[in-house]
């Protein structure tokens, strides 16, 4: 049996949306095994444990190869990414012992890898294994991506050193400082990863991305077309999404059996609940908790609130996963009690598929992480966009400007959001025409994502196209 390797990056995000490409792939071709190498890493991205065990338990022909554990010390870098990078390039002999170990019982048609895990792409070429990428963002994320090369060449300066437009194929016209937060400054390490990263994806044999044509046909028509790469041919790209952990188990600290805020809902009106989750890595400062909870408070609309513990001001703590937070000491004085009767805060997690889905949920207050997206999307729930980090700044002016289906939260330039602008768009998505009209955009979309994955859709055809080409490898 043929076996195709994946390579996510560490981090909930990653994972999931690379082991539901292997699934979808095994559903439809079951002549493939899928083999996923997997990094734990020494610093929080997420507990990944408990998925695992589920994947594994649940999917035969998905296993997991473990690669060994590199002791890295957090405090010692400047960043979640430059931690990060250093760690998957210190991976390349690890990740070339175990390509190895799986070709003797096994023919590898491929490895599919993430694209931060780009080291890896030079022991692909040295074992003469065919190498896709696998991009967990959208189109619109992918354009800019490719488009990355041609910006570093055209610019001096540091995105946070001036305030200009960014104008990349397809895109609405991009402020300078909502650029990929780690590229800000261009002096940083993180910043020459990432043009690096780019560079290399031209070299790919194919790029495989996480969404649907009709829910970005500009982006995905310009890149078809050559827009964004204007030196060298653009690899062929495979929209097989949107890929979400369906079955709810995509996220970590669920335990056994149903979640109390599932059975909250069910005693909740239809749409009448607007949720609030920010990602597995999204922090708020204390003082911004108490800004979220008076704005929750005066909007008076139902909520469910994803509350975690603020980031840790000890350095050696900084990238670490915090304890569960204090409700009591981190929400104003009284809110808890007030709120009871159309509030339920959750401290630290929740089955986040299985809450857009319920018919109680009619808005999502969101990071705009790209999984989320695409769950709120499949869910039909309507957003309104607070980006914290990465690359959803991005995301952020795609479903606001372009696809229209999200509304904006006002952030101050110090990334403060007052009670006020809480209360405003809160009422607005849930109370407005146009909160409406976004409703209805969603809509749309979420039947757009239905017919993609159905039989003959454009995710399927794509999927037909992705296998062909893995065999032909």
């Amino acid at each position: 049996m043929d076996a195709i390797v994946l390579y996510p990056a560490p981090g909930m995000g990653h994972l999931i949306s690379m082991v539901e490409l292997g699934k979808l792939i095994v559903n439809h071709h079951p002549s493939f095994s899928i083999i996923v190498l997997t990094t734990i890493p020494s610093f929080n991205t997420g507990s990944t444990a408990a998925y695992i065990r589920h994947v594994s338990a649940t999917t035969p022909s998905i296993t997991f190869h473990h690669l060994p554990t590199i002791k890295l010390d957090p405090s010692t870098y400047t960043s979640m990414e430059a931690v990060t990078f250093d760690l998957l390039r210190l991976n390349n002999p690890f990740v070339c012992e175990a390509l190895q170990s799986i070709s003797i019982s096994s023919t590898i048609a491929a490895i599919i890898m993430d694209l931060f895990c780009t080291p890896a792409l030079s022991v692909a070429a040295d074992l003469k294994i065919p190498a896709y990428y696998f991009f967990a963002s959208g189109a619109g994320c992918l354009a800019l991506f490719l488009y990355i090369p041609t910006i570093d060449k055209t610019t001096t300066k540091s995105f946070n050193e001036v305030n200009t437009l960014l104008h990349v194929p397809s895109l609405p016209p991009i402020p300078s400082f909502d650029m990929i937060l780690p590229m800000l400054d261009r002096t940083s390490s993180e910043y020459a990863s990432f043009v690096y990263f780019a560079s290399q994806l031209p070299k790919a044999a194919g790029v495989i991305v996480n969404t649907f044509e009709n829910l970005e046909p500009k982006q995905v028509k310009a890149i078809n077309e050559g827009e964004c790469l204007p030196d060298v041919p653009t690899p062929p790209v495979f929209c097989v999404g949107p890929l979400i952990a369906a079955d709810g188990q995509g996220g970590s600290g669920g335990g056994g059996g149903r979640h109390e805020c599932l059975s909250w809902l069910d005693s909740q009106p239809s749409q009448s609940v607007v949720f609030l989750c920010f990602g597995s890595l999204g922090l708020f400062s204390a003082k911004q908790l108490k800004e979220i909870a008076a704005g929750l408070e005066r909007s008076e609309q139902r909520f469910l609130w994803v509350v975690r513990n603020p980031p840790s001001e000890d350095k050696n703590k900084r990238l670490l996963a915090p304890p569960d937070p204090d409700l009591d000491i981190l929400l104003p004085e009284g809110f808890l009690d007030r709120t009871k009767e159309r509030g339920l805060v959750v401290k630290s997690w929740v089955p986040q598929v299985a809450v857009l889905s319920h018919g109680s949920v009619g808005g999502f207050v969101t990071h705009c992480g790209w999984n989320s997206v695409l769950e709120a999307v499949c869910a039909g729930v309507p957003m309104v966009a607070w980006p914290l980090y990465a690359e959803q700044k991005v995301n952020t002016v795609l479903l606001v400007r372009e696809l229209k289906l999200a509304l904006p939260m006002t952030v101050a330039d110090d990334g403060f959001v007052s009670a006020a602008e809480v209360e405003k768009r809160v009422r607005e998505l849930m109370d407005s025409e146009g909160g409406r009209l976004v409703r209805d955009r969603v809509t749309v979309a979420s039947e757009e994502a239905k017919l993609a994955m159905n039989e003959g859709g454009s995710s399927q055809r794509a999927l037909a196209k992705l296998v062909e080409s893995l065999k032909l490898g």
